[in-house]
């Protein structure tokens, strides 16, 4: 695995991916250039179809770039093979998305524990790490019931903890707080902030909310397939 050194924890160099179905091809990213400070928090708003998921999925390492480079961590995800891709994001990153992803028969803590039992953690070590993450989202309460006895917020808040239990470096976040409504949807982001700030917590969201893209460090617009441009949120004095 080769390694390079920067100030960023992400970098990305003309970055493309193209889809080819039969006849048809769909560039769903063209030649994106974009680095992420350790510690930022990043928003990418645009269109549907403009490429944001596929961001996400080619930035972590889910899917392969048709052309570029991905450094993570100094890393070029470009070197390692499939099962070292595997192991660097079930240590060093977090994953959250708009479906919750629970298992249904497994409590909100065994729900926390299971990636890490999967990774060859003992189950005291699981243990602790899952009540510490519960109590880092204000759900220790709540640590023995099954998804469906939770509301929304709450199923949102065990993923969170699911994504941080393992202390990553980056988590990406697809659409979290899509299912939510706005009440739930505006508690998760400020719960995300307050993670990213009290442990430097580079986070990457996807979000198709202004309202959500504008508690972060940094909005990038997306439109077919590129960088369209970047902006600071603007803070409104309440």
């Amino acid at each position: 695995m080769s390694r390079s050194s920067g100030p960023f924890i992400v970098e990305v160099e003309n970055a493309w991916k193209v889809y080819q179905t039969g006849a048809v091809k769909v560039e769903a990213l063209r030649g994106v250039n974009l680095g992420v400070k350790k510690g930022e928090m990043v928003a990418v708003m645009g269109p549907s179809g403009c490429g944001k998921t596929t961001l996400l999925n080619c930035f972590s390492g889910l899917d392969d770039l048709s052309k570029g480079k991905v450094t993570i961590e100094g890393v070029d995800l470009a070197t390692m093979s499939d099962d070292q891709k595997s192991e660097f994001r079930a240590k060093r990153m977090g994953f959250i998305f708009q479906a919750y992803n629970l298992l249904p028969v497994l409590t909100a803590q065994e729900n926390i524990e299971l990636p890490l039992l999967l990774a060859g953690v003992t189950e005291t070590e699981a243990h602790v790490a899952a009540v510490d993450a519960l109590k880092m989202v204000g759900l220790t309460e709540w640590a023995r019931h099954k998804p469906m006895e939770l509301s929304g917020g709450q199923q949102q808040r065990v993923t969170i903890a699911r994504a941080l239990v393992n202390k990553p470096a980056i988590v990406w976040a697809d659409e979290p707080t899509g299912n939510l409504d706005s009440e739930n949807s505006q508690e998760i982001i400020k719960l995300l902030r307050s993670l990213n700030q009290q442990y430097s917590l580079t986070v990457v969201l996807v979000s198709h909310d202004p309202s959500i893209a504008q508690q972060t460090d940094r909005i990038v617009h997306m439109r077919n397939g590129q960088i369209e441009r970047e902006v600071k949120p603007v803070i409104v004095a309440s």
